[in-house]
């Protein structure tokens, strides 16, 4: 039952509901409950973990207020400690199966997720940012909530524990909001990334047989693929939220427009990036390490920690080597741009029209680059891909760029991918450009002219924002058809296994 799904919607609407019409001293139970049956109807195997996860934590927090100094420190150690060695079996047990004799253990849905989340409650609670939560069903709905537990974001305690402990009841205009948002949340994840996958997903796997232009184009693709599928899924999250009274934290703002890659990751996979910003880069630093180094040095370069940051993100995506060489090229992109700026001086705020549009163009090139990468990665098991056929994809980008090849290409990818049909391929390619140009206009919009502001209030502030609600509408149950009736048939998501 993805979030895109006919079913999700049933389950939605019973699920609004019912909660809003409970007495408050109930509403956190039952959402709970509806939260576990979500996630059993998806992994029934795995919901004992995530339960066993949200115990472990709580119990930890718990520990933390029962002793003081050295005991609340030992009980933050072991919680970090035992959540992280947690996601690392999950993650990492399959490439020790086949040489360590045992079979390997499927990889929870959304785990990656949950235990961040499990990790900052911790962190924060031992800091004094967040009280320790003495009720097991509110700390449990905070873990295991159904809107954020496969695929984000990755919500704070601080922000979101309090909201469970509060009265919820029906609101027309907070529901119009939750509305827009739940309608560009699914045009992203149906109309634009599911159907640029079907071209993406017919390339990819058989690049050798195409030529530059074509694996030029998937590349592009699959970047846009990804970005309106992760931040799609995000929104219709957020609308959950919003449904139910609960606010969830944003987690894209345009990272398109970006014009270096600091302000890239300001805007791209925020809840993950700055959980990387305040549980791994500060740490490090901050931390004295006079004693490691024997008194040469008193605090990691800043060089060391950046570079650190980029590597484990690469790590927390996946086992593969590919996600690693993605992780070292963001590394080498935000480095590279430190040394320049250090060198050449910081870039003018305001500098010409042209200059900002070339840069924004140098970061998007950059990115896909790195994204060939990151599709190598997560190829799927049955067909895997290395990261030497990654670097013959990009390699392939150069060669063989006759026009006429070009055509064929565009017709073959989309009709072994699509429907092999003259006129529908034509249709794919045209209802591709009209959604991407659609999309992309709303993100300008969003990004020029409301200052990225939340997309639910600019969408409300269109000049002809019913025209754009039905052009949104209409474009999700294109892409529905287009997908020959395959309701919910992508899953959870892009980054669901992550």
């Amino acid at each position: 039952m993805s979030l895109q799904s006919f079913g999700f919607f049933g389950f939605l609407l019973v699920v609004a509901v019912v909660y809003l019409h409970l007495p408050q001293r109930l509403q956190s139970v039952f959402l709970l409950g509806a939260s576990w049956v979500f996630y059993a109807l998806a992994m029934p195997a795995m919901l004992p973990v995530t339960v066993a996860v949200a115990v472990f934590t709580y119990l930890c927090g718990r520990g933390m207020t029962a002793r003081e100094g050295a005991h609340e420190t030992a009980f933050l150690r072991i919680g970090v400690g035992g959540l992280l060695a947690i996601l690392a079996f999950f993650k990492y047990n399959g490439a020790f199966a086949a040489d360590g004799g045992w079979q390997a253990v499927a990889m929870p849905l959304g785990i990656s997720f949950y235990t961040f989340a499990a990790i900052s409650y911790l962190i924060d609670a031992a800091r004094g940012d967040c009280e320790v939560e003495t009720s097991f069903i509110d700390f449990a709905l905070f873990l295991n909530f159904f809107a954020t537990v496969t695929q984000g974001p990755i919500c704070r305690a601080g922000a979101l524990l309090p909201q469970f402990k509060a009265e919820h009841r029906f609101d027309a205009a907070r529901t119009v909001q939750a509305l827009r948002l739940l309608a560009l949340g699914l045009f992203k994840l149906v109309a634009v990334s599911d159907v640029l996958g079907l071209l993406v997903d017919e390339v990819f796997p058989h690049y050798g047989s195409y030529g530059g232009p074509m694996l030029v184009l998937a590349a592009v693709f699959y970047t846009f693929q990804l970005y309106f599928n992760f931040s799609g899924y995000s929104e219709v999250a957020r609308a959950v939220g919003l449904l139910l009274g609960l606010t969830l934290p944003e987690n894209f703002k345009t990272p398109f427009f970006a014009t270096n890659f600091s302000g890239f990751w300001s805007r791209w996979h925020i809840s993950f990036s700055s959980w990387l910003q305040d549980y791994l880069f500060m740490p490090l630093a901050w931390a004295d390490v006079s004693g490691v180094t024997h008194g040469r040095l008193t605090r990691l370069p800043a060089e060391v920690c950046v570079f650190t940051v980029f590597f484990v993100s690469g790590f927390w995506h996946g086992n593969t080597l590919p996600f690693v060489v993605w992780g070292l090229l963001q590394a080498c992109y935000r480095l590279g741009e430190e040394l320049l700026h250090r060198r050449l001086g910081k870039p003018k705020k305001k500098a010409p029209a042209r200059v900002q549009w070339a840069k924004r163009a140098g970061v998007f090139v950059l990115w896909c680059v790195s994204m060939v990468f990151f599709r190598v990665g997560s190829s799927p098991a049955a067909a895997p891909l290395t990261v030497g056929d990654a670097f013959r994809y990009l390699g392939g980008c150069f060669l063989n760029w006759a026009p006429a090849r070009f055509a064929a290409e565009l017709y073959a990818a989309a009709s072994n991918g699509f429907y092999a049909n003259a006129i529908m391929v034509a249709a794919y390619y045209a209802f591709t450009v009209l959604v991407l140009a659609l999309a992309f206009y709303l993100d300008a919009r969003r990004a020029f002219a409301f200052k990225n502001k939340p997309a639910e209030i600019c969408l409300a502030k269109e000049k002809h924002h019913w025209a754009v609600y039905y052009a949104l509408v209409i474009a999700l149950l294109i892409g529905y058809i287009m997908q020959s009736g395959g309701f919910g048939s992508s899953g959870f998501g892009m980054y669901a296994g992550f």
